[in-house]
């Protein structure tokens, strides 16, 4: 990735964007502008290293304050904003970017509209209360990410097992990339400040180490075991078959290994949840 700004782009004041666009934040819209310049300057060097940068996609540009750092760092810029005011505000910020077809914004909701299928990465600062949805949007995109999200969140994508943050958004984050939090951010790097701390998290992406019986079983199978995590995972198995559409729990149960059986699901490494997916569609009649 090149250090160097490039039309200009990378040394817009935060505050001043907000000013130009007359912007205040709406904590109950989800709106919380990050406008640290330590924090925005360093996030793009959070891609690794060999990351191709040729088409960041951006979700929820805001005033423009990621966006201008990511044209520094980026070929082009893709930007997702709900806001249709904000929308507006960067075509017109950011006009020059556009003309040259280095910058296309896009506005709509992230959840809905269709993502880039050309995106090589994506920098973002998600809006807390869709983060889950939106993260799980972009990493089966198999491409680099480096998101901001509630540092709790943040915390428990990158846990790892027997720890208690550990638990059903750890593996499923896990399924598609190494995860690592990278920055903690204060309120006050915020405006208006939330509620709570955040945390940057980078995702390299990578294939597992493991075989699963198709991701979407993979993934409705934990997503099911963990919400019984108190329980053993015997009976979180047999609990929970309504969620996972397993037709045959008990036949699960009687051919599944023991340790595993007896651990509770917060103790079982991704490779053991794939081996008792595997199981589960094998002997289990999935619905």
């Amino acid at each position: 990735m090149s250090d160097e700004p490039v039309d200009g782009s990378g040394d817009r004041d935060p505050d001043a964007l907000l000013a130009r666009a007359g912007a205040q934040g709406d904590p109950d819209r989800d709106q919380h502008f990050l406008i640290d310049d330590r924090v925005l300057d360093r996030l793009p060097g959070y891609l690794p290293s060999d990351a191709d940068a040729s088409h960041v996609l951006e979700v929820g540009g805001g005033t423009g304050a990621l966006t201008d750092r990511l044209l520094a760092a980026a070929g082009g810029v893709t930007v997702i904003e709900r806001d249709p005011d904000l929308a507006a505000f960067l075509r017109e910020e950011f006009a020059d970017a556009v003309a040259a077809d280095r910058l296309t914004v896009i506005e709509g909701d992230a959840l809905e509209v269709a993502l880039p299928d050309d995106a090589t990465a994506s920098v973002s600062n998600l809006p807390y209360g869709a983060s889950s949805e939106i993260a799980f949007r972009l990493l089966p995109l198999g491409i680099p990410l480096v998101l901001t999200f509630q540092k709790e969140f943040a915390e428990r994508m990158a846990a790892d097992p027997e720890t208690d943050e550990y638990g059903r958004l750890s593996v499923t984050a896990g399924h598609y990339a190494d995860v690592s939090v990278v920055e903690p951010v204060p309120q006050e790097a915020f405006s208006p400040p939330p509620a709570v701390e955040s945390a940057v998290v980078r995702a390299a992406p990578r294939r597992p180490d493991y075989e699963v019986p198709g991701d979407d079983f993979f993934l409705r199978f934990v997503t099911a075991v963990f919400t019984q995590r108190r329980k053993t995972t015997r009976n979180a198995i047999r609990n929970t078959a309504h969620i996972s559409d397993l037709g045959d729990p008990d036949a699960v149960v009687a051919a599944a290994d023991e340790a595993l059986l007896s651990a509770r699901p917060g103790a079982l490494a991704p490779a053991e949840f794939a081996e008792l997916a595997a199981l589960a569609r094998e002997v289990g009649d999935p619905q």
